[in-house]
């Protein structure tokens, strides 16, 4: 059974919104290597918007972008992507999958499918996951910003505290720190 691992960026006092991050070649360099360690991406349905808006067109070279940010949206074009939603059920980007049916449920079956692991990109449906305790590890590119505003991570709160083990803290040239933990259980 795959790992699944929560992965995000996010500002020192939390904030998940995408635009307060630092988007260089080293944090997208991050992110593609994570991605190519997973065997599929897992979303919400507002997550998988955002990215279907963007990331199809600069794959296809219709937006000029960087070639870290050409490779990684070529590479997410290939990728299994899941999209866990009650209001919509049409995901015609490539490779694109509903998740439907009880959440646990079908959470742990993609598991169960995806030896290589799932990597989980949306905050609220993290925080939702993590209540069900289906979350194995965290991988989280602190920015070094205070944002002030803006949506933040666990919001909604969880049951009890998560007990993790730190794996490995990497700063990046940007200021920004990898920080992967792995749930103690």
């Amino acid at each position: 059974m795959g790992l699944l691992t929560f992965s995000l960026n996010l500002t020192l006092d939390g904030c998940v919104d995408h635009q307060e991050g630092i988007a260089d070649d080293e944090t997208h360099a991050f992110f593609t290597r994570l991605m190519d360690e997973c065997g599929a991406m897992l979303w919400g349905r507002t997550t998988y918007k955002m990215m279907e808006s963007h990331w199809p067109a600069v794959a296809r070279g219709e937006v000029e972008a960087p070639p870290s940010m050409r490779e990684w949206a070529v590479k997410l074009e290939a990728k299994p992507k899941y999209v866990v939603s009650s209001t919509r059920k049409d995901f015609p980007w490539t490779h694109s999958h509903h998740l439907a049916g009880d959440l646990r449920t079908a959470v742990q079956a993609l598991k169960a499918a995806t030896p290589d692991g799932v990597l989980v990109g949306s905050g609220l449906l993290a925080t939702a996951l993590d209540r069900l305790d289906l979350i194995d590890e965290y991988q989280l590119l602190v920015h070094p910003r205070i944002a002030g505003h803006g949506p933040r991570l666990y919001e909604g709160g969880l049951p009890g505290t998560r007990r993790l083990e730190l794996i490995s803290a990497t700063p990046l040239r940007c200021g920004a720190v990898a920080m992967h933990y792995r749930r103690e259980r």
